[in-house]
């Protein structure tokens, strides 16, 4: 499920570099704030305490309640960054699970 969560979350933060509706926007806003807050409990149960810290952060960054304006650039950027570490996260968690196997 943490999986598919990651991977659904990375596509969603890579369209938001095309020119969408302002509405996409602030649906990518509420899946990630959900999304995220999801992960960072998902973690806390593994006893996961930097990835807690990480899911919890972004999670505010992304909230929807209170816009941080960062302006366009900086947020394809953002964007960027979070969803090649969302990927990233996904193998490099396979990795850990196959060597401890």
């Amino acid at each position: 499920m943490e999986k598919i969560i990651k991977v659904i979350l990375a596509l969603l933060f890579f369209l938001c570099l095309l020119d969408m509706p302002y509405g996409y926007y602030e649906l990518v806003r509420f899946v990630a704030f959900a999304s995220f807050g999801f992960l960072a409990y998902k973690a806390n149960q593994e006893d996961k305490s930097e990835q807690v810290f990480i899911y919890i952060a972004l999670a505010l960054l992304f909230q929807p309640f209170y816009k941080i304006a960062l302006g366009r650039e900086i947020w394809n950027m953002v964007d960027v960054v979070v969803g090649i570490g969302l990927l990233i996260s996904i193998f490099i968690k396979n990795k850990k699970s196959v060597r401890d196997k």
